[in-house]
């Protein structure tokens, strides 16, 4: 039976998933209160449903950053969703480009910048970390450049990694060695189709980006070690000098939950944020998006462009954000759900969805264009 919405690729994600690589999508930090925050917080925003007005004509397109999309969404960057399909990423990006919306690829993804750039037309955005290989990090940049690359999503919310206990009891952190290895093969082997398609037929497996630092035959215990060795908890807001000479294109700063550093942001001369809690997989007890999301939005109060993320599992969700201030949404699990599911036509379908969710919400608003959802559709008591 064909999935009918997100909450169901996820359960076709788990279904198919080795049980690690389901975990490290589906987990949050701790004890994953933020986590749940995200998605509660959402669903417990209250509509204005609204009567007789002419909502024959629905309208979801719109402009981000000068590129003209279907509507005011993209797929934001997933650390290793190549890894949940084979060739994950590119399945990912040809979806996205069919359906009008950017794909963000992750620094961390399975398939490299080059590799996903060579399969579609459209430049697809970046998303970077700041490290402290700042050779790599150029290295990066050049490789944006040279693909066409226009967008760069910088986080910043992550200059130590947050602990996830899932990674552990999955078997994919602290099981180290031969006999972590083992593990994770053994689970792969309880899902064969999963094991065929990108075990085998997905090959050449390697670590994307990375593998030019590490070697194409690097595990995926090394690769994390990389990575937790490479975060710089020094980094300030003095180290957006150095991306910005390295970088022509426009600068979103990934990872704002806080009013004042949405502030900073303006003055930095940065192009646009992303309010996110990093899908709640940093600071447990952090407040969701969509709570933040408000304040921020008018801290800004329209001199930068507000993306958000987290917690978005449906049409009604990305309505829900662009009425709280956002300019767009980014998804994040929704569409690795979807990939790990049924590949790239789960994806176009999860885009499908969601857009048709958005038009009866809309529609039910009594609100025809994007730029008329604001405030006003949400109850009194949901009006900040």
């Amino acid at each position: 039976m064909k999935p009918a919405s997100v909450g169901d690729y996820r359960g076709l994600a788990r279904r198919r998933l080795p049980k690690f690589l389901f975990e490290y999508m589906d987990g949050g930090s701790y004890d994953e209160v933020t986590l749940r925050r995200n998605i509660e917080d959402l669903r417990k925003i209250e509509l204005r449903q609204r009567v007789l007005v002419d909502v024959s004509q629905i309208d979801l397109s719109t402009t981000l950053f000068g590129q003209a999309l279907s509507m005011p969404l993209g797929l934001g960057p997933i650390g290793l969703a190549g890894m949940n399909a084979r060739r994950g990423e590119v399945q990912a990006a040809r979806a996205a480009e069919a359906a009008g919306v950017p794909f963000c690829l992750s620094t961390v993804s399975a398939c490299s910048l080059a590799e996903v750039a060579a399969k579609v037309q459209t430049p697809v955005w970046l998303q970077l970390y700041m490290i402290r290989d700042r050779g790599f990090m150029q290295d990066m940049l050049a490789q944006a450049k040279a693909a066409g690359c226009k967008r760069l999503l910088f986080t910043v919310d992550m200059p130590v990694p947050g602990t996830r206990y899932r990674d552990y009891r999955s078997g994919l952190a602290g099981a180290s060695g031969f006999a972590g290895d083992l593990r994770r093969v053994l689970q792969g082997a309880l899902r064969p189709a999963w094991a065929w398609d990108v075990g085998v037929m997905g090959r050449p497996h390697g670590l994307g980006n990375v593998a030019p630092v590490l070697g194409d035959n690097t595990g995926l215990e090394d690769f994390f070690a990389w990575m937790r060795n490479n975060f710089d908890p020094r980094v300030t807001w003095k180290d957006l000098d150095w991306v910005r000479e390295r970088w022509e294109g426009e600068i979103i700063l990934k990872g704002v939950l806080d009013a004042e550093d949405a502030r900073l942001a303006v003055k930095a001369g940065l192009d646009g944020l992303v309010v996110s809690n990093h899908g709640g997989r940093q600071l447990d007890g952090a407040p969701s998006a969509a709570a933040a999301l408000p304040e921020i939005a008018k801290a800004v109060a329209s001199k930068l462009t507000v993306l958000a993320d987290g917690g978005v599992r449906s049409g009604l969700d990305v309505v829900r954000m662009l009425a709280l201030g956002a300019d767009g949404v980014l998804l994040g699990r929704a569409w690795a759900y979807a990939l790990a599911g049924r590949g790239e036509a789960g994806v176009a379908h999860t885009l499908a969805l969601i857009a048709a969710e958005m038009k009866v919400a809309m529609a039910l608003c009594g609100v025809t264009r994007i730029d008329q959802i604001g405030p006003a559709i949400l109850r009194r008591n949901d009006k900040k």
